[in-house]
């Protein structure tokens, strides 16, 4: 079915291929290649890019999320693509929604014309809340302040655009790189051994994507628990429930995306427990930048430096998974100076800031 909007353009509801290497995956395969440009052209960089094959599995929809997509069209060319999540999770209000269009169809109000159509779907799904995460140039301008006191934001055209429609800033999130050289590895190895002598009642273990079945359940629980534990400002996150088959159907998406991922995690010697993680993550070009996904210090084992135990013992034993790659992205929020203030004991220097942005629907 095709919508029209506005200036030429459409909306096309996306139907995903069974694989991206299908005989009828040609849309979808530009579609991708759309949505890497946009994030170059936003970002000045090339570490958000993803191959049609490790982006399919992540529009499918899944038990524990409905996932909703369109194409955007002026003409027969795509410019863009809209994308609404819905989490599955018991009592969620919570809709999770983007709009993404290559900048050089930005002011045409084609962003205003789809949005009613997201939220029309967050509405079909009983939501009162939409939340999305934006990436802003950098800008000499003015500016947004976080209500949480920490961070701030261009007052550019995507601000401009989400204050208009009803969107209010929540969170800033500082993004930070680490040159993975060996004056970096060094430093991680003195600070790494700060950190066990800090942490005499725990020991390291690490692991390769799939989990082994002995350490599922938990590493499960950990997972559930970054949506709790993490800083959420007035941002609304609801209380995942993680389980070990939840947790299996997500390595093997991991699997399907050609990614690598190494786990490293606290193990408190006398319970037992795993009481910390951190992940590392990797596409099939090894060459390219690591990013480093959740780490959590479980809030009942904190002030023992696990955080910098984890992460020190992840970013040592890299190299001799993905010698090639050049640097680390970590994404923090702005007010979360714990693991802040361990990520630039490491090394990490700020690059960027990302929006987290909420909208109340009437």
């Amino acid at each position: 079915m095709t919508i029209p909007l506005i200036a030429g353009a459409t909306l096309h509801p996306l139907v995903l291929p069974a694989r991206a290497d299908a005989a009828d995956a040609g849309e979808f395969r530009e579609l991708a290649r759309v949505r890497n440009t946009v994030y170059r052209e936003i970002t000045g960089r090339r570490e958000e890019d993803l191959t049609p094959e490790a982006l399919l599995p992540i529009l499918r929809s899944r038990p524990e999320r409905t996932t909703v997509s369109w194409v955007v069209r002026i003409d027969d060319r795509i410019v863009g693509r809209a994308v609404v999540n819905i989490p599955h999770e018991e009592g969620s209000r919570v809709a999770v929604a983007m709009i993404e269009l290559l900048p050089r169809v930005w002011g045409r109000g084609i962003g205003s014309a789809v949005l009613p159509h997201v939220e029309a779907v967050a509405r079909e799904h009983g939501r009162t809340v939409i939340q999305n995460w934006n990436e802003q140039q950098p800008s000499d301008g003015p500016r947004i302040d976080s209500p949480t006191g920490f961070g701030s934001v261009p007052e550019d055209h995507v601000a401009r655009f989400l204050v208009r429609h009803g969107f209010r800033l929540e969170q800033v999130y500082r993004v930070s790189h680490l040159e993975l050289t060996a004056g970096a590895l060094e430093r991680a190895h003195e600070l790494g051994a700060q950190a066990r002598a800090a942490s005499a009642d725990y020991r390291v273990v690490q692991w390769m994507l799939p989990t082994p079945p002995e350490r599922a359940a938990g590493y499960a629980w950990m997972k559930s628990r970054m949506s709790t534990d993490a800083p959420a400002a007035g941002l609304e996150m609801d209380e995942e429930k993680w389980d070990v088959d939840r947790l299996t159907a997500g390595e093997q998406r991991i699997a399907e995306m050609g990614r690598t991922v190494l786990v490293t995690a606290a193990e408190h010697i006398a319970s037992g427990e795993l009481c910390a993680f951190s992940e590392l993550a990797i596409g099939p070009d090894t060459h390219e930048v690591t990013h480093q996904e959740d780490t959590l210090v479980l809030r009942e084992h904190r002030g023992h430096r696990l955080g910098l135990l984890v992460k020190t013992a992840a970013l040592l034993a890299w190299p001799q998974i993905a010698p090639g790659s050049p640097r680390v992205i970590t994404y923090n929020a702005e007010e979360n100076r714990p693991m802040l203030s361990i990520n630039e004991a490491i090394g990490f220097t700020p690059t960027a800031y990302e929006g987290a942005w909420k909208k109340e629907l009437t």
